[in-house]
């Protein structure tokens, strides 16, 4: 882990993007959604975070990037925002071929994480 995320390749499709409110400091749920997360074990799996602009950067395998923002949205509660980003080069069609599962996954994912890091 580390704290640069490599930058977005100029190459790239946000494929979906999801958004959730929690009743915690921004610096709060930033720290729990960075213990949250693991890189995993695929090919290429890699976990970035830059605290200081609330962001993660997750990497796996050739075409995922899902990226996570933390915003303070009120005196009280945090904004979490999630893109999941088709990074693939050579061949851009297949990552969003390769893509459909998680793609189908990923609002009951997302919704799971949200619950987490109310509870945590």
């Amino acid at each position: 882990m580390t704290d640069a995320p490599p930058a977005l390749p100029e190459r790239h499709t946000v494929l979906r993007s999801f958004a959730g409110h929690l009743e915690a400091g921004p610096d709060v749920v930033f720290r729990r959604l960075r213990a949250a997360l693991t890189p995993g074990d695929e090919v290429g799996g890699a976990l970035y975070a830059d605290t200081d602009q609330r962001l993660i950067v997750l990497r796996r395998g050739w075409w995922y990037r899902g990226e996570y923002r933390v915003l303070p949205e009120d005196e009280t509660g945090s904004l979490v925002q999630y893109e999941i980003i088709n990074v693939a080069q050579a061949m851009p069609w297949a990552g969003a071929w390769a893509a459909a599962s998680v793609l189908r996954a990923a609002p009951r994912a997302f919704q799971a994480l949200l619950t987490g890091l109310s509870r945590s």
